[in-house]
């Protein structure tokens, strides 16, 4: 049932938002705009943010109606251990990564992000694996596509940023409280560590 009104509060989110965005009929428009202000204080007593959180985040996507694109990384070093972040935000641990720019590619921002992050430059040399995760899931408003990359040190030494408290690598099985659903990508990079070593 939960998932069901998620449903449908996406698509009438979607709806109002490419509408705003190409409607030109004022009385349309003023329609339009009563069905985002309805779904913004749905998402809002659903999600417990604010509605005028949501707001600015509505305002910032209008346009047509499409998921938003996120990059997370995975960099291992010689000894198999995975970098990781102790986030500031919720303290848990996750792994470098963000949101895609406007008119960034994903690979940019996945270097980006390595930067920003962690002072590494890395490249990114295959995706491992693209994640849908829709709208309602760890109080997000909107539906999103992640993409898993598997990358390579290229230089630099590691630093933390204001995003994290720390920032290592560890042996995977040490962390038992990821970010959001970092610990499934973490299951899937690991699964495709061990067919690749043993195709090797």
């Amino acid at each position: 049932m939960k998932k069901n009104y998620i449903d449908l509060l996406e698509n009438i989110y979607a709806l109002a938002q490419t509408g705003i965005r190409y409607t030109k009929s004022p009385f349309d428009m003023e329609r339009y705009q009563k069905l985002l202000d309805i779904t913004t204080q749905e998402y809002s007593e659903f999600t417990g943010l604010e509605t005028v959180v949501l707001k600015e985040r509505f305002r910032k996507d209008l346009g047509y109606a499409t998921p938003k694109v996120g990059v997370n990384g995975i960099l291992f070093d010689d000894n198999g251990r995975l970098l990781v972040e102790h986030r500031s935000d919720d303290f848990l641990w996750g792994l470098p990564g963000g949101w895609v720019d406007i008119g960034e590619d994903p690979e940019t921002a996945m270097k980006r992000e390595f930067w920003e992050e962690a002072r590494l430059i890395v490249e990114p040399v295959e995706i491992i694996k693209f994640f849908a995760v829709p709208a309602g899931q760890f109080q997000q408003p909107h539906s999103s596509v992640v993409v898993l990359y598997l990358c390579k040190y290229i230089s630099g030494n590691i630093e933390t940023s204001i995003e994290s408290l720390e920032i290592k690598f560890v042996d995977p099985a040490e962390i038992t409280s990821w970010h959001k659903n970092h610990g499934e990508y973490v299951k899937e990079a690991l699964l495709h560590r061990k067919k690749a070593m043993s195709q090797v």
